[in-house]
């Protein structure tokens, strides 16, 4: 099987290239434009495999996408390349609409230019994105494939006209795409602009942990590799045309998940006192959704797929991969993104 892995060099994605280079058989090639997100130090690892590839491309540029596709005529394409941030889309919502737009319309483009020609069996095109298309919830009900999309930030409507194009694409021109809507991610080689990551890191150098407003906001929390397992059987068994919501059960409000990596960070890396003596509530993000939860019942009935991972276990094994692995985080700390906040446009 050969594979074509937009944004691998990100955090799903490259969780997503270790999952399928476990097959023996498995060539992946990824398409990566490197920006702050991406490491290389994610993927390198991989690249001593011959049967790996990393391309240094931007998916925007449509004619470098197909000619990419033409010669590596993948079986499947896994699209992840995004922008992904909600504050970040808040400064600067333009780099969402080109990337998430126009870079997945490329990409469509080039896959369907490649598919009409080659025709390649069980050909697949799988659309990866996230519940926060779907706006926000109350206290009660989830989301599933029938959920209305009411996106909230520049970040989840850019999103929401992806899957949009996407899905046309298959009704239109019968490329065989297949969408997932998947919960919040948590794991190993998440770029520390993210809550998890963030806290453990600032916790760890002595700062701030910053809350937006009470802390009451809820997520369902996935981790990545079980998300990279659900990716898998949906470009194996998954039907062209159908989304597919992947969610990891796992409700925990964003208060509940700082004080968890606290007192593992207690156990841990002791200091005097308690890391919650950190915590700093701060004015909420604009249009900050309450709550999201994923029903996932359809890909569990129909694809086989359930997370396998405990939440707490697996946020405690989170904790200690940060801990272990500073060299893959520190030249992010000190030369990208530091821990200060971003999206403050009116708060």
């Amino acid at each position: 099987m050969k594979y074509l892995v937009t944004g691998g060099a990100g955090f799903i994605g490259s969780a997503l290239c270790y999952r399928l280079m476990q097959s023996p058989n498995a060539h992946v090639t990824v398409v990566d434009k490197m920006t702050y997100a991406a490491n290389p130090a994610s993927l390198a690892p991989l690249e001593r495999d011959p049967r790996f590839r990393l391309v240094r491309a931007d998916i925007c540029d449509s004619a470098l996408m197909l000619d990419l596709a033409r010669a590596e005529a993948p079986d499947v394409i896994f699209h992840l390349a995004a922008e992904t941030h909600v504050d970040r889309s808040i400064d600067g919502a333009d780099a969402f609409v080109k990337t998430n737009l126009v870079g997945t319309f490329a990409m469509l483009q080039a896959a369907r230019a490649y598919y009409e020609r080659a025709r390649p069996d069980r050909f697949r095109f799988v659309h990866v994105s996230t519940d926060e298309v779907f706006g926000s919830l109350g206290a009660e009900g989830r989301f599933d494939e029938e959920t209305p999309y009411d996106p909230s930030s520049p970040y989840s409507a850019t999103k929401a006209g992806a899957d949009h194009l996407a899905q046309a694409w298959h009704r239109t021109y019968g490329l065989p795409v297949i969408v997932s809507n998947c919960s919040n991610n948590y794991g190993p080689r998440q770029f520390p602009e993210k809550l998890i990551p963030l806290m453990v890191l600032n916790a760890i150098a002595g700062q701030a942990l910053p809350i937006y407003g009470d802390g009451s906001n809820v997520r369902d929390w996935l981790h990545v590799e079980d998300h990279a397992d659900a990716l898998v059987q949906i470009a194996e068994l998954g039907a062209p045309g159908e989304s597919y919501a992947v969610g990891g059960d796992s409700e925990k409000t964003n208060l509940e998940i700082v004080n968890l990596v606290c007192g593992l960070l207690d156990a841990r890396r002791p200091i005097s006192g308690s890391y919650t003596d950190q915590i700093e509530f701060v004015s909420d993000r604009p249009g900050h959704d309450l709550r999201y939860a994923i029903d996932a019942s359809k890909i569990r009935k129909d694809l086989g797929w359930a997370p396998s991972r405990n939440f707490e276990q697996g946020l405690a094994d989170t904790v200690d991969w940060y801990l272990a692995n500073e060299a893959w985080w520190r030249p992010l700390r000190e030369r990208v993104y530091a821990g200060d906040r971003l999206g403050k446009v009116g708060t």
